[in-house]
C-alpha cells in the first residue's frame, strides 16, 4: 500500500484553520436557543473590593457574555470565571464547587506573580540589575558546577525562559520534581543545559522557583513576606497558602492559592500600568518591560503532542517575563497560566480582564488533564476571538 504523507503549505493550512473556525460558529448557531441564554446568571453577587456593573453598560454585548458563561457551566473543572471591563466587574459565576470565598492553587500562573516580585525587588533596590548572574546568590553551588555556562545565566535569562535548563516536561527531568521530596535548588547543579544561556527558549520550572528565592535572598526576607507588604496588602489581596520547598522557601513556579476577584485585581495592576486605586505598586517600566515578547511563535509540539504555535483559538504563542502572549480573532493579549487552565487574561486594547480559576491537576500531565484544561482555553478564545 502506498503512503501519502500531506504536509500543507503555511498558506494552505491558515485556510484550513479558518474554514474550521467558520465552521465551529456556524455550528455555535445550532448552539443555546435564546431562551436558554436569558435563563444564564453571570450577574456578579455583592461585594465592596471590585466595582460592579452589567456589559451593557459596559460597551459589552450581553449575548456573547451570556454564551461565554453557557458554554463554561458544562466544563467538569473550571471552578469560576470573571470579567472586568474597563474596571468593572460586568460577569462573575462560579462552578463545581467554586465560590467567590474559593482560594484555589494557580498552577503556574504563580510564575506571573514571581515576576512582580522581581520587578518589585528591583524597585526597591534589593537587586540591582537584571544582568546580575543566578550563580552569585547560590554561593553554595559555585564549586559544584561542571558546565561554565552556567555561571552565564543571568536574572534577565530566567525571566525569559532562556536560561538553557532543561524543558523538564517534555522529558524525564519532571520526574525529578516529584521523587525529589521537595528539594529543588539542587538541580542547579544536576540539570543539564540544553543551550546556551539567552539564546533558545525552553519552559523551566526551576527557573521561576530559583528566581523566587534569588528575590528573598536578595531582599534578607522569605517571599512570603515580601510579597505580602509590597504586592499582596497594596491591591487588598488575600493568600490562602502557598507552598514551601524542602528547604523552606516558597516555590516561586508554582503553588500559591488567590481567589478568582484578587487574581482579577492582579490583572488591573498590570493592565492600569502598574497603579491600583492612585497607588504605584510596580512601576510602570516593569509593567511595560515584562509585557513583551521576546520569544515568538514558540513551538509547543515536544510538550503537548499535535500542538505548534497555536492552542485551539490561541495562536502565534509567545513570551515575556514570565507571561505568555497570544492571539485570538483580532486581538492580542497576554496571560498568566497555569496547569488545569487557571488564566489571568490581559487585554489591553478592550481595557479587559478575564480570569479562570480551575482544578490544578496535580500531578496530573497526561491526555486526559490535557482535554480539560484546553475545554477551558477554547471556551474563552471563542470568547476572544467573537469580540468585535
Amino acid at each position: 500500500m502506498t503512503e501519502y504523507n500531506y504536509n500543507p503549505s503555511p498558506k494552505t493550512a491558515t485556510f484550513i484553520f479558518s474554514l474550521i473556525l467558520i465552521l465551529s460558529s456556524l455550528l455555535a448557531g445550532c448552539g443555546p436557543s435564546a431562551q436558554s441564554l436569558q435563563a444564564v446568571d453571570y450577574l456578579p453577587p455583592p461585594g465592596d473590593d471590585l466595582n460592579g456593573s452589567t456589559p451593557e453598560e459596559q460597551g459589552l454585548d450581553p449575548k456573547l457574555v451570556a454564551e461565554l458563561y453557557h458554554k463554561a457551566s458544562e466544563l467538569e473543572t473550571l471552578y469560576g470565571l470573571l470579567v472586568i471591563k474597563n474596571g468593572y466587574l460586568v460577569a462573575e459565576g462560579y462552578f463545581n464547587g467554586g465560590s467567590v470565598e474559593q482560594k484555589a492553587f494557580m498552577a503556574s500562573a504563580t510564575k506571573s506573580i514571581t515576576s512582580a516580585l522581581v520587578g518589585i525587588a528591583l524597585d526597591q533596590g534589593c537587586l540591582e540589575s537584571l544582568d546580575q548572574k543566578m550563580l552569585d546568590f547560590f554561593p553554595e553551588y559555585a564549586d559544584q558546577i561542571d558546565d561554565p555556562r552556567k555561571e552565564q545565566i543571568t536574572i534577565r535569562d530566567l525571566l525569559m525562559m532562556r536560561s538553557g535548563f532543561v524543558w523538564e516536561e517534555r522529558t524525564q527531568y519532571m520526574e525529578a520534581f516529584f521523587s525529589s521530596g521537595g528539594y529543588w535548588l539542587p538541580f542547579i547543579v544536576d540539570f543539564p543545559l540544553t543551550s546556551d544561556p539567552g539564546t533558545e527558549f525552553g519552559y523551566s520550572n526551576l527557573s521561576s522557583h530559583t528566581l523566587g528565592v534569588i528575590v528573598s535572598r536578595a531582599c534578607e526576607t522569605d517571599l512570603y513576606s515580601f510579597a505580602q507588604e509590597y504586592l499582596f496588602s497594596p491591591i487588598n489581596a488575600a493568600v490562602g497558602e502557598w507552598s514551601q520547598d524542602a528547604d523552606d522557601n516558597y516555590y516561586g513556579a508554582h503553588a500559591i492559592q488567590l481567589s478568582a476577584r484578587d487574581r482579577a485585581k492582579f490583572g488591573l495592576l498590570y493592565l492600569n500600568g502598574g497603579e491600583f486605586e492612585g497607588d504605584q505598586v510596580i512601576s510602570a517600566e516593569w509593567i511595560n518591560d515584562s509585557l513583551q515578547n521576546y520569544s515568538e511563535r514558540i513551538n509547543l509540539s515536544g510538550w503537548i503532542p499535535g500542538l505548534s504555535s497555536r492552542v485551539g483559538f490561541y495562536r502565534n504563542i509567545g513570551y515575556g517575563y514570565q507571561w505568555w502572549s497570544a492571539k485570538a480573532g483580532k486581538h492580542h493579549f497576554y496571560y498568566a497560566a497555569g496547569h488545569g487552565g487557571n488564566q489571568i487574561i490581559l487585554l489591553d486594547e478592550l481595557d479587559m480582564v478575564i480570569v479562570t480559576s480551575a482544578d490544578r491537576l496535580f500531578g496530573n500531565f497526561g491526555a486526559d488533564a490535557w482535554e480539560k484544561e484546553k475545554a477551558i482555553i477554547d471556551v474563552v478564545g471563542r470568547f476572544i476571538h467573537s469580540l468585535p
